[in-house]
This record gives C-alpha cells, structure tokens and sequence, in this order.
C-alpha cells in the first residue's frame, strides 16, 4: 500500500518555490541564505478587558528582509495565523515589492481571532491595543514598518491603528503614513480598496497583449467572451470578477464561497451576488443560478481562467490533476501549492503567479504612503493647468469644425473627456497599470529568454531575487 503524499505546508511551498529559482542563479551561498531567512517574527500576547473579564490573544509581526525600508505588509486577522503563515507571506512579500519595484522590505502581521466574534467597539479596543504592542516597539513607524489590510481588516482597522499611533506619536508630522489602505478621510488614497482585484484584471489584460503567451496556455483570442471561475468574492475577488466581467467582456460562470458555490453558463450577475452575500452571509438560496454544496469541486469545472481570491493551498496535489483551466492567475497568496504547481506546469497550464498578480495592492499602498509624506492629494497642483492646455488645442479645432469646407466636425463628447484633466483616481489606476505592465514585462523576457525557464513563477522569483541581491550588494553585503 502507498503512503499518502505529504503536501508541503505554505511556508515550505514558499522556500521550494525560492530554491527552484535560486538553483538556476549564481548567487554566494551566505547571499542566498541571507536573502532566503526572516530576518526576525515578535510575538505578542497581550490581555483586553471584554465582557466582564480579560481575554488574551496572540499577535506575530514578521520582518523577512531590509534590504529596503520601510518594511511592508498586510495584517490578517483569523483563527489560523501562525508563525509560519506570517513569515512565509512577509517573505512574498519581499519578492512582491522588488518585482514591482515597490522600495519596501517584506513584513507582515496577523492576529488569531476570528473577528466575526467580536463587535465594533470590542474590535477596536484589540486592535488598538495590537497597534500599541506593535508601534513601542517601532514595528508599526512610517519609516520602519508599514502595516496594510489583508483578510479579514480593512479601512476601518487601519484607522484605528493610524490613530493609535498618533497618539502615541503626536508630534510626528508623517504619522499617516505609519499604516495604508486607510479610508479617504484618514489620509487614504482613491483607489485603494479595488487596488489588488484592478492589478489582476490589469495582469489579464498585459497576459493577452501578447500572442506567444497566450498560445502557451493552449488559447487565442481576447479576453472578450473568456469564461471565468473566481473562488471567494471578498474584496480582491469581487473586484477582480466585476472588472473584468463589465470592463473586458469576461463570462463569470462560478463563483465559490464558504457554503458552497454558484454556477451560471451564462455568467453571474456580480453586483448581484455580492450584495446577497453581505446580507444572507454566503451564497445559499441565491435565485438566479445553481447553487452546488461542494464548492471546491466548481474549481475542476471547464473554465478559461481560474481566480482563486481566497486563501492559500486550495490548489494542491489531492484536486491539481483534475483542474481544467488552461490560465490561473493567482489573486490569493499561495493559493497553488508546491506540489500542484508542478503537476499544473506539466499538464501545459499557465499560471500567473502570486507574487505578481495580487501586487495591485501593495502598489496602490505605496502611492498612499507617498501622499501622506508629500502631505497634497495626486493631481492637486497640475490637473487645472492640465485642463487649460487641453483647452487650447479643442478651441483651434472648435474653430477648423468651424469652417464648413473642410467639412468636419469634433466627434460627440471628445471635448468632455478631452478637457478633463487627471485627478487622484487616474493617476493612481495609470500608475498601477503602468506598474503591472513593467512588472510583467520584466518576468516574460526571462520566461522566453531562458532555455532553462519554463514558467512565470520562476521568472518572477529569478526578478525579484536578483533586485534583493543587488540591494544588499550596494549595502555592502
């Protein structure tokens, strides 16, 4: 009798996935293991006074590399972080930030709770004393680590932990910028909540620019018409599923949930959904669609591109030979194993890896950083002079559509969109596209220029561990 493969867990998935890459490399032993190991993880155990008595939780802040500062990365709040999960995403971090060119370290934090147990007011009392635990011990400072929202926070925390520390800090004119993904009137930025689901339709759309890519996944054409499967309509997923179903033509056939999953043929309603789910707490009597109680089995339906949005491992070696999608593209962190990595490569799918494809996110969370330093709104200064130069140009040409002979005139509503200079939302959607394509650029080249490469996954990490190591040689390492 065969003993069951043993699936690697998600930190050993990440240094699996490293050493593959860093195999192909000529890097110094004592760089690369300097570039691999977390360079330190606090624990925090810290009491709170609820419901008549004290109840202590646990906390992890993980610093994996600091090579650049600050250091940057979300804070999870759920009953499965650990200190294993918090140092293997602090790590993908580090290699999201230098593949996008984002001039953070990697960290991350988590905090066991579940916070659907807890009200507001309970909710803010734990997290204000998390960011107090954190920030004494400079693991919250706007020039040392940066906290984002990940699963399970959002504006809402960041606020309280902006806050916090302020009150701490008070004399600190940057305070704002010790924490981002903050609501727009605590020193947010426009376009942060869709940030990391509008990078993976971003990625979609530079994946399809080019034919040779496409043809690699066994598939032509555009993005128009292509059928789409998306595993958890949080934040990131219902983003993503939207965009790409309004903006790019994409067919939403399932979307796969907690209680199960919703299958259409003739694509899903996304507002629809996500607006059932917040009022009923899952998918379960939604109208409109098939409702199937093994939602993970909706990941092995016939789709053209699989989005796992949810939590990692869901792709693994036990259901990686029955998926069917010749394109996934992991808006998740570590949502496809190790092991299901390689039985998906060797099966011709394309996938499009994490690190690269959730970094909308840490982007948009940079440029937030970066306004709250400046201390003005993006387009403050140059969107009415920009304005007033269009406007010079569509006067002219008001003038030739004005002479009859030439027998032209200004298409409807070209002076409207024209005149319109780029306000804080434009630039930040222009930077982040911007930002997606040179990052993708930047994996493709070595993916088709190396006989030894054979997917993005390892042309990222090649990327990005090559940026780390010349940051650390030009720190004298």
């Amino acid at each position: 009798m065969n003993a069951p493969i043993k699936e690697p867990s998600f930190r050993e998935s990440v240094d699996m996935m490293f050493n593959r890459a860093v195999s192909l490399m000529d890097l110094p032993p004592g760089l690369e293991e300097k570039i691999r190991v977390c360079n330190a993880t606090y624990t925090v155990r810290f009491g709170v006074r609820l419901r008549g008595q004290i109840h202590t939780f646990t906390g992890y802040r993980s610093v994996h590399s600091e090579h650049m500062e600050p250091v940057k990365g979300g804070i999870r709040y759920a009953m499965g972080v650990n200190q294993d999960e918090v140092e293997a995403l602090a790590a993908l971090m580090t290699y999201k930030c230098a593949l996008v060119e984002a001039p953070f370290g990697g960290s991350k934090g988590g905090l066991r709770i579940d916070p659907r147990e807890w009200d507001e007011h309970e909710l803010e009392l734990i997290t204000r004393r998390f960011a107090y635990e954190l920030a004494k011990r400079d693991l919250i400072h706007p020039s040392q680590n940066v906290p984002a929202p990940d699963m399970g926070t959002g504006e809402r925390e960041m606020a309280w932990i902006a806050d916090q520390y302020h009150r701490m800090n008070t004399t600190d004119i940057n305070a704002r910028a010790c924490v981002t993904g903050k609501p727009i009137n605590a020193g947010g930025i426009q376009g942060r909540t869709e940030a990391t689901g509008r990078g993976v339709q971003y990625a979609l759309q530079e994946f399809f620019r080019h034919p040779e890519d496409i043809k690699a996944a066994g598939m032509d054409g555009t993005l128009d018409g292509k059928r789409v499967i998306v595993q958890g309509l949080g934040n990131v997923g219902y983003h993503a599923a939207k965009f790409l179903s309004e903006e790019d033509g994409c067919v939403v056939t399932g979307v796969i949930e907690r209680d199960g999953a919703l299958v259409r043929d003739g694509g899903l309603d996304i507002d629809s959904v996500h607006h059932w789910i917040a009022n009923h707490g899952g998918v379960t009597g939604y109208p409109d669609a098939q409702h199937v109680s093994d939602g993970a089995g909706v990941l092995e339906n016939e789709c053209d591109i699989l989005i796992p949005a949810a939590l990692e491992g869901v792709i693994n070696i036990g259901n990686a030979d029955r998926i069917k999608a010749p394109v996934i593209i992991e808006a998740a962190n570590g949502p496809v194993t190790a092991g299901a990595d390689e039985v998906l490569r060797e099966k011709g799918c394309v996938i499009i890896p994490d690190m690269y494809a959730n970094a909308g996110g840490v982007t948009v969370s940079y440029f937030e950083w970066v306004k709250n330093l400046s201390h003005i709104r993006f387009g403050r200064m140059g969107r009415r002079q920009e304005e007033a130069r269009h406007q010079l140009i569509v006067d002219e040409l008001e003038q030739l559509s004005a002479d009859k002979d030439l027998g032209w005139t200004l298409t409807p509503g070209f002076k409207q969109k024209y005149l319109r200079g780029a306000g804080e939302l434009e630039l930040v959607r222009s930077g982040l596209d911007d930002t997606m394509r040179v990052a993708y650029q930047s994996m493709r080249e070595v993916w088709h220029g190396r006989s030894d490469v054979s997917d993005l996954r390892t042309a990222a990490y090649l990327v990005a561990i090559d940026k780390v190591a010349a940051s650390y040689r030009a720190l004298g390492l």
